[in-house]
């Protein structure tokens, strides 16, 4: 298995902007058949090292990444989120 962790930091960070990113990560639960789990939640502690949004996702292997990667619902996605993100982190690693 292969766990996606990917952390965003948003220009507008207040509770409602971080909020719709998240909801528009989960919604992408029921269109992309690769996702085998999928989290994403808003930072509370929102100390000076802390991001404001965290998503996880979980996939079979790095095939389904990769076709996550270019799904539309993802690059839809990725094109709203774009202007809205100041910037972001990942981690991609094998799980057992």
């Amino acid at each position: 298995m292969l766990t996606h962790a990917v952390f965003f930091k948003l220009i507008d960070c207040s509770p409602e902007g971080a909020a719709e990113v998240r909801d528009r990560i989960l919604a992408l639960r029921d269109q992309i058949p690769q996702l085998r789990h999928l989290e994403a939640g808003v930072d509370v502690v929102r100390s000076e090292r802390s991001w404001d949004v965290a998503l996880l996702a979980r996939f079979d292997g790095r095939a389904d990444l990769d076709a996550y990667a270019v799904h539309p619902a993802h690059v839809a996605f990725a094109a709203w989120l774009g202007p809205r993100r100041e910037r972001s982190c990942v981690v991609d690693y094998e799980t057992t």
